[in-house]
């Protein structure tokens, strides 16, 4: 999974909006299976059946967990207005959940044929409505989806290829608002047992923070980007240029080593499915905060300040214009405008443009910001174990 992951992000050189549907899908897998074991429930044979259905489809999942929350310093119950986080509002005699409230963030949704919802936080006992995980078709009666903006986005809609960077590919967000949302009960994993809601965030989020592997098959475009934009340039044998693309290609490998680390540290679980190493996961997603944003700033150096005063393709279409573009903005012989425009814009839309969402921003908030990986490492880093390693080799004595 963590190669083809990063193979998707070379060939799309954006966020491809799978990575999510398949956490969730190995989130519930694990917790359904444990939830049946305490309480005699049959969640795992639904979900069974419900990830069966998919494949027999070749369905795509997406993955609904983050909720608006309102005041971060309440919790679900103590907000005024109920829906700041989805929740059972009623049922009906045959067992169907009827659902409120709002998913935020969702890249990929209005890609998805249905969406795996779940609770985005550890539950208590009165917050039974709100620990609900559940299957739930996009186009469900009583979803209303609002769109998000990205930078550039209306390049796409203005005619020209070269100015969007990368006409093929980009990603997406949105809103999602549950109003009256009926889930009959064969698409119903969790239904009250409020106690496994920090288990399932905790094993999305291991699932997902090793995900961000995504982000070295991104970054293999950037290094791609930087390296021809600087042949562009006659730049390339420039002893300082060869050491940026080399520190491009050590940080872009810093990513990849320690998603690969968390796969290959993966342990069974008692359903059957593996779970990565959850240090290194985070690991992975912490490095996922800050390298991306170090190699655009890098990619951005070489490229030079075209990169920020390029005229518009339409400028090529005037008569005056044109001739006194292809003169002044030659770069090394042989190499023509339009190529050295082309690269200049993809890398505008990687660091600064539409796709600019997945690769800089989606990697500082994606899977949860810094602070949340930070918790988990200071959970796990043993620092008691490391000083008795350090006591023992020093010669100090235990009183």
């Amino acid at each position: 999974q963590s190669m083809m992951q990063r193979e998707l992000g070379r060939r799309t050189g954006s966020c491809f909006q799978r990575c999510v549907g398949m956490d969730a899908i190995n989130s519930m897998w694990g917790t359904t299976y444990d939830i049946d074991k305490k309480h005699g429930t049959k969640y795992h044979q639904r979900f069974q059946q419900y990830v069966s259905m998919c494949q027999k489809k070749n369905a795509v999942i997406g993955g609904a967990m983050t909720d608006p929350k309102g005041d971060r310093s309440l919790n679900c119950v103590q907000q005024e207005d109920p829906d700041l986080f989805v929740h059972v509002h009623a049922r009906k005699p045959d067992g169907t959940l009827v659902l409120r409230g709002s998913k935020i963030h969702q890249t990929g949704v209005l890609n998805s044929h249905s969406m795996i919802v779940m609770p985005g936080q550890r539950l208590v006992e009165e917050e039974k409505a709100y620990a609900v995980a559940c299957a739930v078709p996009i186009d469900a009666k009583g979803l209303t989806y609002i769109y998000g903006r990205q930078s550039c986005d209306l390049r796409a809609m203005e005619g020209s290829e070269i100015d969007q960077g990368n006409a093929k590919y980009g990603g997406q967000e949105a809103i999602v608002v549950f109003e009256d949302v009926e889930v009959p009960p064969e698409f119903v994993f969790m239904d009250g047992e409020y106690e496994f809601a920090q288990l399932l965030v905790e094993r999305f989020t291991a699932y997902h923070r090793r995900s961000y592997i995504c982000k070295a098959g991104l970054g293999d475009v950037m290094l791609g980007a930087a390296a021809t934009i600087s042949d562009y340039n006659g730049t390339s044998k420039a002893s300082h240029v060869k050491d940026k693309i080399i520190e491009i290609a050590y940080l872009n490998e810093n990513i990849a080593g320690t998603a690969l680390a968390a796969s290959y540290g993966g342990k069974a679980m008692p359903a059957g499915n593996f779970l990565p190493d959850v240090l290194m996961a985070n690991i992975c997603k912490h490095n996922v905060t800050k390298f991306p944003y170090e190699i655009a700033r890098l990619t951005q150096d070489l490229a030079g300040g075209l990169l920020v005063t390029l005229p518009a393709d339409k400028e090529w279409e005037n008569d005056i214009a044109r001739p006194l573009l292809e003169k002044f903005l030659v770069g090394k012989k042989g190499v023509t405008v339009e190529n050295r425009r082309r690269i200049l814009r993809l890398i505008e839309n990687m660091t600064m443009g539409r796709n600019a969402v997945g690769y800089l921003s989606e990697s500082m908030h994606g899977a949860g910001s810094p602070q949340a990986q930070r918790v988990i490492i200071q959970r796990l880093m043993d620092v008691e174990k490391k000083k008795d390693l350090a006591k023992r080799l020093a010669g100090v004595t235990q009183k």
